[in-house]
């Protein structure tokens, strides 16, 4: 077995970097083994770590199994108490964070609390609002959505009536812009005018390695799309440009499908996968 160093925030942090624009990592490692060399690998990528912690602990790891290409999760060990506690926002690491384009979290960071302050230090937030129900819910849509400029939400689950139905909720609370990501059935955007759609690119699964950042890939290359195009605050994206952002989006998950876990890098352990978790990342600058 091997472990491979990955998380949603490391994830679109490195795939950012390999879009061409500057990316940093900030959050918390552990001072193992499995720490070290994942602060490794991430840097190794061209990304910042050096605004992250190292704190004495475990590091988080997911196990999975790889079927047809696809993953599948079989267990999860949280780590070290010290190591999962998010990182406190000082005000030399909010101004640090607001010195970037955009602020990516989720919904495993620990950040909700402190969304307003990042946000109101002016930079882009996109966040990831996973899968899960508890998530979903109007009273955590409430709290995280009037911060949010970019909430991703993964809907492989949903048909595509509920699909449109939860992105219109999660603009209706406050999200600038929502975007879903439908496995095999594409990507759908909605920013409270315009709703886009474009399917997805499909490997061939006796060519592909596996499915792993698939839709963190997406979202790097749908964020990256806009930015390139102008999106802030004060300029919403044009219809065309949310077009050119999903299939630029599909275009990242697709080329994603031929990577060996989120984005390579392993090495042999008696773990069979390393997963890292923190608070955010500065993404482009």
């Amino acid at each position: 077995m091997d472990a491979y160093p990955g998380g949603n925030c490391v994830n679109v942090a490195v795939y950012t970097r390999r879009l061409g624009l500057d990316a940093a990592y900030l959050g918390v490692f552990g001072d193992d083994g499995l720490g070290t060399a994942l602060r490794t690998a991430v840097a190794a990528q061209g990304v910042a770590v050096d605004h992250s912690v190292v704190r004495p602990g475990a590091t988080s790891v997911s196990t999975l199994h790889v079927r047809d290409g696809d993953r599948v999760f079989l267990g999860y060990d949280p780590g070290g108490t010290d190591v999962r506690r998010a990182l406190p926002l000082t005000p030399a690491l909010l101004a640090y964070a607001a010195s970037f384009t955009l602020v990516h979290s989720s919904v495993y960071s620990g950040t909700e609390a402190v969304l307003p302050r990042l946000a109101t230090a002016g930079p882009l937030i996109s966040f990831d609002f996973s899968d899960e129900d508890e998530y979903r819910t109007p009273a955590y849509l409430d709290r995280v959505c009037p911060h949010v400029d970019l909430a991703l939400l993964s809907c492989s689950h949903l048909d595509e009536a509920a699909t449109r139905a939860l992105l219109a909720e999660a603009v209706r609370r406050g999200a600038g812009m929502a975007l879903a990501t439908r496995g095999l059935d594409g990507a759908i955007a909605y920013d409270g005018r315009t709703t886009a759609a474009a399917p997805a690119r499909v490997a061939d699964p006796a060519a592909m390695s596996d499915t792993m950042g698939c839709g963190d890939a997406f979202l790097a290359g749908f964020a990256v799309s806009l930015l390139r195009e102008g999106w802030s605050r004060r300029a919403a994206p044009a219809p065309e440009a949310l077009e050119r952002a999903l299939d630029q989006g599909a275009r990242a998950a697709y080329h994603q499908c031929f990577v060996e876990a989120a984005f390579g890098s392993g090495w042999p352990t008696p773990v069979a996968r390393a997963g890292g978790r923190g608070p955010s990342e500065p993404a482009p600058r």
